[in-house]
C-alpha cells in the first residue's frame, strides 16, 4: 500500500550556515560597530544563544536571523524566541530554541484535518511524525496538497513516499 510520512525536520548544517551569515551581516553593519554581539549554536541542545548591547539591537539581530533562515530554505516557524534578559555587563541576552518534530497536539490536528476530508486514507501518529497510507497515490497527493494549503504553526515536510 502506498504511504508517506509527515515530519518536521531541521537541517542543522543549514542552521549553522544561517547563523554564520547572520554573524557576517552583524560585522558589516555600522550600528553594530563596537558592540559585543555574539551568536552561538549548541547543536546537541538545539539552541541558539544571542548576546548584544541593547533591546533594539536584539530585535535587529532577531530579524537578521529569521531572514537568513529564509534565505537558507529554513522556516522561521522552527524558532522559539525566549525572553530577553539582562547580563551583568549591561548587555541583553536571548535564547532561541530550535523546534523539531511534530508534538502530539499538532499530530492530532493533522489527523483530524485529514479525516474530516473523508478521503480513503488512514493517518496514524508515530513518535514525532504522522504516517499516511492509502490505496491510491492520488489520494496521498490530495492529502499533501491539503496540508500545504493549511496554515499550521509548524513547517511540514513530506518524506518516504512509497508506492
Amino acid at each position: 500500500m502506498p504511504s508517506f510520512d509527515i515530519v518536521n525536520q531541521v537541517d542543522m548544517q543549514e542552521v549553522d550556515n544561517a547563523i554564520n551569515n547572520t554573524y557576517k551581516a552583524v560585522a558589516r553593519r555600522y550600528d553594530f560597530k563596537g558592540t559585543n554581539t555574539k551568536i552561538t549554536l549548541d547543536k546537541q541542545a538545539r539552541n541558539i544563544h544571542m548576546v548584544t548591547g541593547e533591546d533594539m539591537k536584539m530585535e535587529a539581530l532577531r530579524d537578521m536571523l529569521v531572514e537568513n533562515f529564509a534565505k537558507r530554505g529554513l522556516s522561521g516557524k522552527n524558532l522559539s524566541f525566549g525572553p530577553m534578559d539582562s547580563t551583568s555587563h549591561g548587555n541583553v541576552k536571548r535564547d532561541v530554541a530550535i523546534n523539531e518534530g511534530i508534538d502530539k497536539d499538532q499530530a492530532r490536528k493533522i489527523v483530524k484535518l485529514i479525516k474530516d476530508r473523508k478521503l480513503k486514507v488512514q493517518p496514524a501518529m508515530q513518535d514525532n511524525q504522522v504516517r499516511v497510507t492509502g490505496k491510491k497515490i492520488d489520494d496521498l497527493q490530495t492529502v499533501i496538497k491539503l496540508l500545504k494549503e493549511t496554515d499550521l504553526p509548524i513547517p511540514l515536510q513530506f518524506v518516504n513516499m512509497k508506492s
